[in-house]
Order: C-alpha cells, then sequence, then structure tokens
C-alpha cells in the first residue's frame, strides 16, 4: 500500500470520518491488507485501499472529485485507479444480480451507461466487494447480524468470481449461527 495514497486519504479527512471499527481510514486500510492476504495483485490491493475515493452507490461520502482522477492515478497508478472509478460507478440494485453473466447488466452510477464488463472487471470488482463487506461484518456484530445472510447469499452466487481465499474468508465471517 502506497504511502503516498495513504497521505491523499488523510488529507482527504479519512481518518476523521466515523465507519464501522473505527474510521474511514483504518477501514480502508484493513480492506487493502485483507486482499493482499488473499494474493490479489498489487492493483487490486491499492484499489482496496483508496476504494472510497470516489464515493460509493453505499457510502456517499466522496474524498475526491472525479474532476480530480488523475491525482489518484499518480499515487496509485492507472490500472488501481481504473479500479477504484469501477467499483465507485457500480448501480448496486441494477448490477449486483446479473454480475455472474457473461452479458449481465453493469449500470454506471455516474453516467447512467449501461455496460459489459470482462470476466477479469467482473472478478476483481467481486474481490474488492467481498473484502470490504467482510471487513465491516467481521468487526461488526450488529452488521453480521442484519446483513450477514444476505451477504452469504450474495457471495454464494457470486461464488464463480470470488478467488478461494476470498471464499474461505466468507465463510468463515457469514457461515455462522444465527447470521
Amino acid at each position: 500500500m502506497t504511502a503516498e495514497a495513504v497521505a491523499m486519504l488523510r488529507t482527504a479527512g479519512a481518518d476523521g470520518i466515523e465507519h464501522p471499527g473505527g474510521t474511514l481510514l483504518a477501514h480502508l486500510q484493513r480492506v487493502g491488507a485483507l486482499l493482499d492476504s488473499w494474493g490479489a495483485r498489487p492493483a487490486l490491493v491499492s484499489a482496496g485501499l483508496c476504494h472510497a475515493f470516489y464515493g460509493t452507490d453505499g457510502f456517499p461520502v466522496a474524498l475526491l472529485d472525479l474532476g480530480r482522477r488523475a491525482e489518484l492515478v499518480e499515487a496509485i497508478g492507472t490500472e488501481a485507479e481504473a479500479l477504484v472509478h469501477f467499483y465507485a460507478s457500480c448501480d448496486r440494485a441494477a448490477s449486483y444480480g446479473g454480475l455472474t453473466e457473461e452479458d449481465g447488466p453493469f449500470v454506471d452510477r455516474f453516467t447512467g451507461a449501461r455496460l459489459r464488463p470482462g470476466l477479469a472487471a467482473r472478478r476483481d470488482f467481486a474481490e474488492l466487494t467481498a473484502a470490504n463487506e467482510l471487513d465491516i461484518a467481521a468487526i461488526s456484530p450488529e452488521v453480521r447480524a442484519r446483513y450477514g445472510a444476505d451477504l452469504l447469499d450474495l457471495f454464494t452466487r457470486w461464488r464463480p468470481l470470488l478467488s478461494e481465499p476470498a471464499w474461505e474468508h466468507c465463510r468463515n465471517v457469514l457461515d455462522r449461527p444465527g447470521v
């Protein structure tokens, strides 16, 4: 994880934004570390660290305006920034259901465009989503109790897109009695 990206996150105030398990910065660092522990390539690990820069469909706080994408590219590289943008652009309600399908729609919440991402992009998206949601579920018994069954259902449907370490972590966090 790049020191430059962490510095950008601090400058943007991520260390002062409350988030389950502490601050947004702590969550982002855990997501990057989790992806790293699963053997993700460096660009995906960096995307995990920075995945909230543009806000998301589930977390509307944007740390960096889309017009300043070049700054994030400079900190983490073109591939990692493209992953961050792709993740942030997801209209979850319109996209989650068809993610495993080759021709399933992926709707960009920024533009409304209906995309058909390739398998690699869908795998990266699923892996990053799993790391993000599993970090929160592992830290917060309340979140796990409220959303754990739905997350387990989602990730079970996405199983073809997830790496073995991600799937194992998913089962360890969510496949518990009472979830």
